[in-house]
């Protein structure tokens, strides 16, 4: 049995919009993957161990800190920049404190300046990993471990890098459900139903 014109043409339109959608599904994990490869938008890598070589060239690491305007913590680094080697571990940290009187959760967000820098800037801990729940009027110090890979000074842009800002930003998020529990279990807590 052969199609109508008209009928050819609404399945030929049905599957152009599964196909548009399959890919628009499939565009942000590969994007994410894409940009964690690549170092793309400033995307930095990932890693367990630092590299094996430090050269004496030294590179200034900024850090810089913000929040989404809906998160009521205070959020900041303890140092502003730092000089490292490059291939050389760096430890640095970021306070963060909470003023309110509730338990609140937030997660950062993060990428280097410039660019070229992110494929050459892995970090092997860092506070961005894990969600961080921090109590009311609770203070914190939340480490960063990183470096600099020895490939910037032969790469073709990343060879004119001379100083790298890292930045995160924090978003409040949903307490994990353990914090929840605990939340409505503690005294004072209004556990009245209406």
């Amino acid at each position: 049995m052969a199609l109508s014109p008209k009928s050819k043409t609404v399945v030929q339109a049905a599957s152009l919009v599964v196909v548009m959608g399959s890919l628009a599904w499939a565009s942000v994990p590969f994007y994410d993957w894409f940009c964690r490869v690549t170092g793309f938008g400033g995307t930095t890598g990932v890693s367990t161990v630092a590299p094996d070589q430090v050269l004496d060239q030294t590179i200034i690491v900024r850090f810089d800190a913000s929040k989404d305007r809906d998160m009521p913590w205070e959020f900041k680094p303890v140092e502003r920049q730092m000089e490292i080697r490059i291939g050389e571990t760096g430890l640095a940290f970021y306070e963060a404190y909470n003023p309110t009187d509730r338990v609140v959760a937030g997660t950062a967000s993060y990428n280097v300046t410039p660019y070229e820098a992110g494929g050459f800037f892995s970090k092997i801990q860092c506070f961005c990993f894990e969600q961080q729940v921090l109590q009311p009027g609770e203070r914190v110090l939340m480490p960063v471990t990183f470096y600099v890979d020895p490939e910037i000074v032969t790469d073709r842009d990343g060879q004119y890098v001379k100083q790298i800002t890292l930045s995160y930003t924090f978003y409040e998020t949903e307490l994990p459900a353990e914090q929840a529990a605990l939340d409505v279990a503690a005294p004072g807590a209004d556990t009245t139903l209406n």
